[in-house]
């Protein structure tokens, strides 16, 4: 009995040393930034210039020559020779709700059954996830957290990267619905040859029907009195047809795109949002027409044709901006290299954006737009959250993309994580 107590100690011991950073506390006192290159994420860059904060809000931004040398009990940090920027944001992110795929009891990303628009991501966010901190050093602050699985997955919620749990992180609860739309064709993995097929989808029409009837009973329930029973299903959905929440469909291909915008068009919904979007280069003109922004899976990947010129994935974003549709960026699934999402930004810039401040919209202020969180984040302007990094360098760069301070409403976070303490650790044994 006696061993097995020293064994439990010592593993609480290398636990402890291991854990995450405390949540920062809240912002005591008044900051200005004063010297660096501010990135409004406007589309303006004041290269010396100044921005305050006071109790999480954003108080001015300008020239450093017009700031009020009157600072009084201000604490005066110089940012000279660094850029300043919004707190990047990550949508349609699995990160806070799995941590290891092949451990299902850190896997919270999905529930059984088809039709789960009741099931809420918001609950299911772990604030204490090794991956959260990783990528807030990368500038990002802020994630969506999205369910997968079944036809109706459930609803999304939009997090801050830092809190002690899922109340103080979250930013906006419940901002839609995600929908995984029935395509023609479906994608499978060959266990045999160790290669993505695509066969068709034979129980289509079924799962469109499920669909259809599902959100036409919703929206009568929405439009109804009060009823007796309260339909935790329909209750879910209630904001859909209000324009409170949004409708994630995720379809890639071009006819499931236009169907799935038609099909939610004719539901009475009219905010909706395409995720993924891998032919939508094909459909821009559509998506124009219907005003519909889209979210890209991440561009780091092949083209899903052989006839396809190899490098369509980053030229996606500025395909989309060229033909005025909203675009923003994500990394989707893939949890484990949303800290890569800026870079995701910087590709998009040499294939066809039409420079580094459009980019760095993709993932700061439209994206905050297509989430609805716009006037609060996205952008460094008075009135709004004092989100933001300061960084060496150009922050969609990863050879200079170093954030050496960052700010969530105005608390000042601990920029300590897994990864810095493993490199500080091997470091010092393997070298200088």
């Amino acid at each position: 009995m006696k061993h097995i107590l020293i064994v439990l100690l010592c593993l609480s011991l290398t636990s402890a040393w291991a854990q995450n950073p405390a949540p920062a506390g809240p912002q005591q006192k008044a900051i200005a930034l004063l010297g660096g290159t501010i990135h409004t994420g406007t589309g303006q860059v004041i290269t010396n210039g100044y921005i305050t904060f006071d109790k999480g809000v954003i108080t001015g931004v300008g020239e450093a020559s017009a700031m009020n040398r009157n600072t009084g009990d201000v604490q005066v940090i110089d940012v000279t020779g660094r850029h300043v920027y919004p707190g990047l944001i990550s949508p349609a992110s699995l990160v806070g709700l799995q941590e290891i795929a092949s451990v299902r009891a850190t896997v919270d990303s999905r529930e059984v059954g088809v039709l789960n628009p009741n099931v809420r991501s918001l609950i299911a966010y772990d604030s204490d996830s090794d991956v959260i901190p990783t990528i807030r050093n990368n500038g990002i602050l802020i994630t969506q957290a999205m369910p997968i699985g079944g036809t109706v997955s459930g609803s999304s919620s939009i997090m801050h990267t830092d809190g002690w749990n899922w109340q103080d992180a979250v930013l906006r609860k419940d901002d839609g619905i995600w929908l995984n739309w029935p395509g023609y064709y479906a994608r499978d993995f060959d266990m045999e040859t160790f290669q993505s097929v695509v066969k068709k989808n034979d129980k289509r029409d079924e799962a469109i029907r499920a669909v259809q009837l599902v959100f036409a009973e919703a929206k009568a329930y929405a439009e109804g009195t009060t009823p007796a029973t309260t339909n935790l299903k329909f209750e879910s959905m209630r904001g859909l047809f209000t324009g409170k929440q949004n409708l994630y469909v995720r379809a890639d291909y071009a006819k499931d795109i236009i169907e799935a915008v038609r099909f939610a068009k004719a539901a009475g919904v009219p905010n909706v949002v395409i995720v993924g979007a891998e032919d939508v280069d094909k459909v821009t003109g559509f998506l124009k027409e219907n005003s519909v922004p889209v979210i890209l899976s991440p561009l780091h990947r092949l083209p899903n044709r052989e006839d396809e010129p190899v490098d369509l994935p980053y030229r996606l974003p500025g395909i989309l901006q060229k033909a005025g549709v909203m675009v923003g960026l994500s990394y989707s699934e893939e949890w484990w290299r949303t800290r890569n999402l800026p870079f995701l930004a910087g590709t998009a810039v040499g294939f066809g954006v039409s420079d580094r401040e459009e980019a760095l919209k993709m993932v700061t202020a439209n994206t905050a737009k297509i989430l609805g969180i716009d006037g609060q984040v996205g952008t460094l302007e008075r009135g709004k959250q004092a989100t933001l990094v300061v960084s060496k360098g150009d922050i969609l760069d990863m050879r200079t993309n170093v954030i050496e301070q960052a700010f969530i409403q105005g608390r000042q976070l601990n920029l300590d994580d897994k990864h810095k303490r493993l490199y500080n650790k091997f470091k010092t044994k393997y070298g200088k």
